[in-house]
């Protein structure tokens, strides 16, 4: 699994790069395929970080992230 930090993941907000990742827990996972996650923005969530302490707010659990191709580690 590559590793990727903090600034790296911060570039694949869906406006620097064409990518869109997000982290939860240490992993980071591309959802650029998905329709809510358009311009990198999903509700009042922003790609390119780590949204391990947000999903606690979120209407739905972690296991979300199941569905997405996992793209490395946050280190």
């Amino acid at each position: 699994m590559l590793n990727y930090t903090k600034q790296q993941l911060a570039l694949r907000n869906g406006q620097d790069k064409p990518e869109i990742w997000v982290a939860y827990l240490g992993i980071i996972y591309d959802v650029t395929e998905s329709r809510l996650w358009r311009n990198g923005k999903h509700y009042e969530h922003w790609a390119g970080q780590d949204l391990t302490e947000e999903i606690g707010d979120a209407p739905h659990t972690a296991s979300v992230f199941e569905k997405f191709v996992v793209v490395g580690a946050l280190v």
